[in-house]
């Protein structure tokens, strides 16, 4: 009984915490039509028009480019803050380089309203040629993944035992080799969650897509936007479902796959005895 209980409860949360989604994904195979007429969950007459109309490229909508440049983006604001928030971590856990001053204040500006840095990123922007170009997005997709980075490496390399380290220097490894080859692989599950985290927060980032962002480098957020109205005048519901539905697959995908590989403990196997 109590177990049943447990599922139920459990099962009313899973539905309340996914109903917007449950919704959003139930339109997307409604015409037009029946989405005025039948604003329900169930389906009277299940229809992919939506998604062949979003699917379809023309000259002013183009999905698949919208697609390309959220991955683009979001996989260079992930891998370099990765790279940048690594040494990083380990120079603060083990050389106290400022652990007491410079950390709190990059975790800090997590915190801090991005729209506040939208008009000085837009000027230096303007001013080094970088506006509507993926390599410009990424940089900022990198400013902002890098105290959430950061803070989870830091974490993760401060639960690793010093004695790893003064081992492996006595057997002549340098505090590079170290960190690369010893702390790296142990803290890899830290490593691959920073990424998975700082890969959705870049895929759906839309203040710095829309301000930075024209034609050419347009992220799929923003290019949602473009195919919800109508010919007529006002929204049309079913592709508006459909395009969000498209948008939101990858970073659901990789939540999915990956939700193994970031569980487990860290230092699991990491020291015996």
């Amino acid at each position: 009984m109590l177990n049943a209980i447990r599922w139920a409860v459990f099962a009313l949360a899973a539905l309340a915490m996914n109903f917007p989604l449950i919704v959003t994904l139930v339109t997307s195979f409604k015409s037009a039509r029946e989405i005025s007429t039948n604003p329900g969950l169930w389906i009277n007459a299940p229809t992919l028009e939506n998604y062949a109309t979003v699917l379809t490229v023309s000259d002013r909508l183009n999905i698949f480019l919208y697609l390309a440049n959220s991955f683009a983006v979001a996989a260079m604001g992930t891998l370099l803050a990765v790279a940048l928030a690594l040494p990083a971590a380990y120079a603060i856990v083990r050389g106290r380089f400022g652990e007491k001053t410079l950390l709190p204040l990059i975790v800090n500006l997590r915190a801090v309203p991005l729209v506040i840095f939208a008009i000085p990123i837009y000027m230096m922007f303007q001013f080094l040629g970088l506006l509507d170009t993926r390599f410009g997005l990424g940089l900022v997709m990198t400013i902002v993944n890098i105290p959430l980075v950061l803070i989870i490496l830091v974490n993760a390399i401060s639960d690793v035992p010093f004695e790893i380290d003064e081992a492996a220097m006595i057997d002549g490894v340098s505090r590079t080799g170290i960190l690369f080859k010893i702390v790296g692989p142990v803290c890899r599950p830290a490593i691959v969650t920073s990424m998975i985290f700082g890969f959705i927060t870049a895929w759906n980032e839309f203040l710095f897509g829309l301000m930075l962002t024209t034609s050419k480098a347009v992220p799929v957020t923003v290019g949602a936007s473009f195919f919800f109205a109508a010919s007529g005048g006002g929204v049309q519901w079913g592709v508006a479902a459909a395009v969000m539905m498209v948008g939101a697959l990858p970073p659901m995908l990789l939540g999915l796959f990956m939700y193994r590989k970031i569980s487990g403990t860290m230092m699991a196997g990491a020291v015996k005895g």
